[in-house]
């Protein structure tokens, strides 16, 4: 595969579900060696997007290629894709070290790669540890600890910041950043905008259909505009008219209008 070749292909890619277009003709490339969010609301297709990618949900038109090919025609695919998603359930009973080594025996890897990941990971202390005893924090870095087993090509993310504490944050940015450093392919999808700003070097922003797929640097002008604003811009241009108050309108108690972000 050249180095300019797409990591990820959409091409027409659209998914109804009972009469509803959950995706919609999503078109987009993924460029290798670089930290790309995906971006919507709640509902606005990106799990949806990702299923399809991994041949996990099939869809309505329209196909999705991974490294060239369907996820199901590539060969060796489980070692070159590590993924990290809601719903890929745990083993019941197991400690992190456990979880770990059964699925090392599921990819055929030596059972020493589960302790190098659990270091990697921060979960070294907590090895002997239940998985059901483990804090939502530590389940999302035991899930990346997963997708990291094969050292993997691409990771593919969905909310992995959800439950992270401001350092586990932080320590999350640092890693996807040396991931891709290091010549690996991240997809993170994700609604937490302020946190990818810091993140990412390319924008998929969907609401079902495609709204922007580039840079984040030729989206918000290298910074002069925040993610947020232009994210709100391209999703719902009318969220966008958002009043500032003045001093008369705050003495006068006139309330201003806020943007509601409970949908982002």
């Amino acid at each position: 595969m050249s180095s300019s070749d797409p990591a990820v292909s959409l091409n027409g890619l659209t998914k109804i579900y009972k009469g509803v277009r959950a995706v919609d003709a999503l078109t987009v490339d993924i460029r290798a060696g670089r930290v790309t969010g995906l971006l919507g609301r709640n509902g606005a297709g990106k799990t949806t997007t990702l299923r399809m990618l991994l041949g996990l949900a099939t869809p309505t038109a329209g196909t999705a290629t991974i490294l060239g090919k369907p996820y199901a025609e590539l060969p060796d695919a489980a070692h070159r894709i590590g993924v990290s998603m809601d719903g890929m359930g745990g083993v019941t009973g197991a400690t992190v070290r456990g979880e770990l080594r059964i699925w090392c025996t599921v990819l055929g890897l030596p059972a020493g790669r589960a302790d190098q990941v659990m270091e990697y990971t921060g979960l070294d202390y907590a090895a002997d540890r239940p998985v059901k005893g483990c804090s939502t924090g530590m389940r999302q870095r035991l899930a990346l600890a997963t997708a990291l087993l094969a050292d993997p090509e691409i990771l593919i993310l969905d909310e992995p910041a959800n439950g992270l504490d401001p350092d586990g944050i932080r320590w999350l940015r640092a890693t996807l950043r040396t991931l891709a450093l290091g010549g690996r392919t991240v997809i993170v999808s994700s609604h937490q905008l302020a946190e990818l700003e810091q993140t990412v070097d390319d924008v998929v922003i969907m609401q079902h259909s495609l709204r922007y797929a580039g840079t984040l640097d030729d989206l918000t002008g290298d910074g002069a505009v925040r993610l947020e604003d232009r994210f709100f811009e391209l999703v719902d241009p009318a969220a966008t008219a958002v009043p500032v108050a003045d001093t008369a309108t705050a003495t006068a108690g006139i309330r201003t209008p806020e943007r509601n972000y409970s949908r982002a």
